[in-house]
This record gives structure tokens, sequence and C-alpha cells, in this order.
């Protein structure tokens, strides 16, 4: 699966290397912006590709669906202010499913390919994700309380230092 993550999101390649080793994925690359600190509006896209091994069981001899189902650990960044309170982020269908069985003899082997514009296969809908960020009308109240916050906090570490200090 390639799933293009849109701005405003990243997929942590630390965690995802987590989970690699943990055995839940066989494969996983990311690919674009991994810079983790990066604010929304200096980053650029990126793309997760997560490789799966499994198996169909189809031990009744009817055919069965066959559901696929992939936790991906996805992180917000810092978003611009916005006078909602919330930034929106919409997630679309992966880019492309590939599934391929090369076990056993030729009439065993199948492969399945499903690219995004057949969404009619994929059973999904457009996730939107609302990303808490200020509010623009409340930048002044929060810099005057963040301001007088380390006024206070810089005075009640440096005056009983300066106070307490024995002289030399």
């Amino acid at each position: 699966m390639i799933e293009r993550l849109p701005s405003g999101v990243f997929a942590d390649p630390f965690e995802l290397d987590h989970l690699l080793h943990h055995g839940a994925y066989a494969a996983i690359g990311v690919f674009g912006d991994t810079n983790l600190e990066l604010p929304s509006v200096s980053s650029n896209r990126s793309a997760v590709e997560i490789h799966m091994n499994f198996k169909h069981n189809t031990s009744s001899g009817a055919m069965s669906e066959l559901g696929i189902r992939i936790d991906l650990p996805l992180h917000a960044r810092y978003a611009p202010l916005h006078e909602s309170g919330y930034s929106e982020v919409a997630f679309g269908t992966p880019d492309l499913l590939v599934s391929c069985s090369m076990e056993g003899s030729s009439e065993k082997r199948s492969c399945l390919i499903v690219p995004s514009s057949d969404s009619n296969r994929l059973r999904t809908d457009v996730v939107v994700w609302k990303i808490p960020c200020g509010i623009m009308s409340y930048t002044n109240v929060v810099s005057v309380v963040t301001f007088a916050t380390a006024l206070v906090s810089t005075l009640v570490i440096v005056l009983p230092s300066v106070l307490y200090s024995k002289p030399r």
C-alpha cells in the first residue's frame, strides 16, 4: 500500500521502524519530508509505503471476502492559526494496493491490483481529521499571559538565588 499523506500530517519513521521490528509489517518506507519538528506551513508532503504478508483462509471451500485493515500511526504538525480553532486535513484512498500469491503450482498463483481510481472496490470514505490549532483573535491574550508567566517564573528562580546566596 502506498499512502500519500496530506500536508500537516506525518508518519514518524522511528515509530514505524518499531512496528517493523515487532513484525506488524514485512517492510515500511517513508518518503519525503521526515523532519518531525517542522510546522505544517514549512513542511512538504510525504508518502508511506507498507508491505504486508497475509494468507487468504478458505478452509470451507467457498469463496470468502478478504478484509484488510492497516493501522498507520500518524501525527499532526503545528497548524497555522484559524478562527474556528481547528485545521482540517483530508485523507483519500491509498494510491495502490497490490497483492500477489506465488505459492504452489501455477494454477494457484494469483495477483490482485487495485488502483486508487477504482474507488468502488476500496470501501473507504474520505477521512477528515480536525486538528486543534490556535484561534487568531486570542493571540494578544495568549502573548500577554505567556510573557507574564515567564516573567514570574524567572523571578521565582532568580530572586531566591540572589537573596540567599552566601557572600564570599
